[in-house]
């Protein structure tokens, strides 16, 4: 009876044991989590509920189409960069220096033509203006009767005596001489006038037409034609000149 009472103790002992043996393999079973520990120096999360816009079942969302518009034009014609002169700025060139005009029209080869005529007239102007100063003094001199002023005997032959020459003579030659070279020095400074004058009409003129159209059509045509009976002339033949364009 003693021995029976110790194995049913002995049993109650080790199913006491299982049962706390199970219990702790239980709770530290790998299907469980361990607690978590929140950190006290963590930030909260933001608690700020965010609206989602449900779009409605019956409408279709739009989509935005952005369209890009091309700055980029296409020319419908040409442009041509042909030179065409303009007539005023062609004599407001030439106005003020002579020559500009036909640099500013490209008629480079008028140039030499133009500045030549102008270095022409200025010696003409400066040659009979220096022989008509002499002649002017010397005709002076002579015509007064004051003995200091005696240019005049520059003008005698080497070797002549002054009291010998024919001073009547002489007084007759340097006005003829001083008249001649005061006119063509005169006549120089119309020329160069008139130079100047040309150059400003000759650039307004090329510029005014420098696009005319000349063509194979201009030709100039004559051929014998009758001309008709008048009060005063009968019938005759004749020669007819016609310019067609």
């Amino acid at each position: 009876m003693r021995l029976l009472g110790i194995k049913i103790i002995s049993c109650i002992v080790l199913l006491n044991f299982s049962i706390g043996h199970a219990q702790q393999t239980l709770q530290l079973s790998p299907d469980t989590l361990p607690p978590i520990k929140v950190d006290s120096l963590a930030f909260p999360i933001d608690t700020i509920p965010v609206v989602l816009q449900s779009t409605p079942p019956d409408t279709v969302p739009s989509k935005s189409v952005v369209v890009i518009k091309d700055t980029t034009s296409i020319p419908l014609t040409l442009k041509s960069n042909t030179f065409t002169p303009n007539p005023k700025k062609a004599v407001i060139y030439s106005a003020i220096f002579p020559g500009l005009g036909q640099i500013y029209n490209r008629k480079y080869w008028k140039l030499p033509i133009v500045y030549g005529g102008f270095i022409g007239f200025t010696y003409a102007i400066s040659w009979n203006g220096r022989y008509y100063t002499d002649y002017s003094n010397a005709y002076k001199d002579i015509m007064d009767d004051d003995p200091a002023t005696d240019s005049w005997k520059n003008f005698l032959p080497y070797g002549q005596d002054p009291e010998t020459a024919d001073q009547e003579w002489l007084k007759t030659v340097f006005k003829r001489r001083k008249d001649f070279y005061r006119r063509y020095r005169d006549l120089s400074i119309i020329g160069t006038v008139a130079m100047y004058a040309i150059s400003i009409l000759d650039a307004y003129v090329d510029a005014q037409l420098f696009d005319f159209d000349i063509s194979s059509d201009l030709s100039l045509r004559v051929e014998p034609t009758i001309i008709k009976k008048t009060d005063y002339l009968a019938n005759s033949f004749g020669v007819q000149c016609s310019i067609s364009f």
